[in-house]
Order: structure tokens, then C-alpha cells, then sequence
């Protein structure tokens, strides 16, 4: 793709410290001159206010046109309310797999060095979200009920998607991650089809199996045994957050939501709307975000070049957000970013 060629995407400033953040991405992005031409869209709480729907008609045909998208943080009622619009887009658009890196950036940390994966399957399992209320008595919302599903087409989609990357990024080892011994049937068919897949790329990607509890404790006693780990929805949510907690937090923690005709791009921490308009927060999740983003779009070159600014900023430790036990601005940090780029 040549340097000069202007990329469309969609820009979704969301809730909370969503703006104050999206803002100080856009200004490194520019700083590196990244070719995306943004169309901005409203979504969450702010696009509820503005126009009464949490994600408007024109922000999904924004996304439509655009088929790329660099998301901050977006308010969800817990228990009522509105549908996650994560959910919703991902539904939307077919972004069936979500992808996590975590990499140790922060040293002195409980763990050092730490770099693995993690693929999560996007559209099925208990996040579905097929759900119901089955009344007793005076009671009619007695029992609730969560109906999950798998397919086998989604299954053998996920997985191949997660060799396919340890092929192109030099990984490995990927790890089949499942509750097959209790959800026999649900995520059997996940680890069968897993298993299907995995002997395509013998001699190539080695693989191994797990169930999710035992990975869990594994990822806590010896997270360096894995490379790349790809699992169902709900487990991958889980262990996505505990992969984050192993560098350090949310705040360090990346995701790509990747389909056949759209890709978004979002830091996966929350809006933060206690310390939103403070300028406390920290907007290294989502400018890791907007790597994997020009990384899709062919752009490594200044992918590194931000990669590498982080680095240098983060590991110095003269300049970081509170979060990661620092005094600095949000200000400050995106200037000291900015300086540190070459």
C-alpha cells in the first residue's frame, strides 16, 4: 500500500475519558503521518443523548462505507438498559474474531516478559444474548435463562483464523482452550472442530489443549508456556481481562474486533466516566489499538515507529498516568510520546 494513499475509517469518540483519549491517539497518529481520512460517528451514552439511539443508523453506515473503525470506550447499562453496542457491532458486521495481545511493557512488574494471544470467538456461545425470564407463582421474573450456541462453521472460522496468525506473526504453539469435560456438547463441538484444524497446519504450529479453569491457574503460575491461546466467547472475555491484569491492567490492553468486510479497533477498558474530563487518562490501550489497526491496513512501518515511542516512554517511567503509578496528564503523556517518536 503506498505511503501517500488516504484510508477512510470511522472515528467513535464514545463516553467518558472516550474523547480525551481519542484525541490524544489522533494527534500521534498525525504526528506519524497515519493515512486514515476520519469520519467521525457517535455511539453509547453521548450518541443516546445526541440523537436517542446508543448506536445511530448513520454511525453503522458510517462503519458500512468505511469497513474500518477506531472505537473508544462506550458506556453499557449493567442490567438493564440497552444492549452492549460491542455486541451489536460485532453482530452487525460479522466481526467474528476478537483479538487481544498482551506484551509485558511495564517492567518491574509480579511478571516480566509476557507475550502471548488471545482469540476469542465474537458471535455465539452465552453472548448471543438469547435470554428469558420463566415466571413462578407471583414471581414473573422467577428464573432467568441464557440460551449459548455453537456452530461448527464459527468453530472451524476462529481457529483457523488463530493459525493463520501464528503462521504470518512466527508463533508457535496455539491453544485449544474449552470446558469440553462439562459442556459436552457446546464447546465439544468447538475443541472437535479445533482439533480438525489443527492437523492442516501440523509440522508448521504446534498444538495443545486445555481446559479453562486449568488455564486460568496456568496463566497465573506459568503464563510463558503459552504463545497462542483461542477459545469460545465467554471463556475468551475472561481470560482476555487476566491476560491484561498480567502486564499490568486495562490500561495496557488492546483489541481487534476482525470480520470478512469490517474491522474495529477499540481499547477494551472501560469509560471511566469517575475521572472522565480530568485529563487523568491513560491513552495507551487505544493508541496500542490504533498499531493494530495500521498493521491491518499494511502500515507496520509506523506502527513501529509508535510501538517503539511506547517503549521508550513507558520503560523510562519519568512520564506515566496514574494508573500505572505516575502523576502525569494525559497532556503529558501524549507529548512525551510525541518527543520520544522517530
Amino acid at each position: 500500500m503506498s505511503a501517500e494513499k488516504t484510508i477512510p475509517a470511522t472515528l467513535i469518540p464514545g463516553d467518558g475519558i472516550g474523547p480525551e483519549i481519542v484525541d490524544s491517539v489522533i494527534e500521534i497518529l498525525d504526528a506519524v503521518g497515519a493515512p486514515f481520512k476520519w469520519e467521525k460517528a457517535l455511539g453509547g451514552v453521548s450518541a443516546l443523548d445526541a440523537t436517542g439511539s446508543p448506536l445511530p443508523k448513520e454511525t453503522i453506515e458510517s462503519i458500512r462505507r468505511t469497513g474500518l473503525a477506531l472505537k473508544g470506550p462506550l458506556t453499557t447499562p449493567v442490567g438493564g438498559g440497552f444492549k452492549s453496542i460491542n455486541v451489536t457491532l460485532r453482530q452487525e458486521f460479522g466481526l467474528f474474531a476478537n483479538v487481544r495481545p498482551t506484551k509485558t511493557i511495564v517492567p518491574g512488574g509480579r511478571f516480566e516478559n509476557i507475550d502471548l494471544v488471545i482469540f476469542r470467538e465474537n458471535l455465539e456461545g452465552y453472548y448471543a444474548a438469547l435470554e428469558n425470564y420463566i415466571p413462578v407463582g407471583d414471581d414473573p421474573h422467577a428464573i432467568a435463562t441464557s440460551a449459548g450456541y455453537t456452530s461448527r462453521a464459527e468453530c472451524n472460522r476462529i481457529v483457523r483464523y488463530a493459525f493463520e496468525y501464528a503462521v504470518k506473526n512466527n508463533r508457535k504453539r496455539v491453544t485449544l482452550v474449552h470446558k469440553a469435560n462439562i459442556l459436552k456438547l457446546l464447546t465439544g463441538l468447538f475443541l472437535e472442530e479445533g482439533r480438525k484444524v489443527a492437523k492442516e497446519y501440523e509440522g508448521r504450529v504446534e498444538v495443545n489443549e486445555r481446559i479453562v479453569d486449568a488455564c486460568a491457574m496456568q496463566l497465573v503460575t506459568d503464563p510463558w508456556q503459552f504463545d497462542c491461546i483461542v477459545t469460545t466467547n465467554l471463556f475468551g472475555d475472561i481470560l482476555s481481562d487476566l491476560t491484561a491484569g498480567l502486564v499490568g491492567g486495562l490500561g495496557l490492553a488492546p483489541g481487534a474486533n476482525i470480520g470478512e468486510k469490517a474491522a474495529v479497533f477499540e481499547a477494551v477498558h472501560g469509560s471511566a466516566p469517575d475521572i472522565a474530563g480530568q485529563n487523568k487518562a491513560n491513552p495507551t490501550a487505544l493508541l496500542l489499538a490504533a498499531n493494530m489497526m495500521l498493521q491491518h491496513v499494511g502500515r507496520k512501518d509506523l506502527a513501529d515507529r509508535i510501538d517503539s515511542a511506547i517503549k521508550k516512554v513507558i520503560t523510562s517511567g519519568a512520564v506515566r498516568t496514574g494508573d500505572l503509578g505516575g502523576k502525569a496528564t494525559t497532556t503529558d503523556l501524549t507529548a512525551a510520546l510525541k518527543q520520544a517518536l522517530v
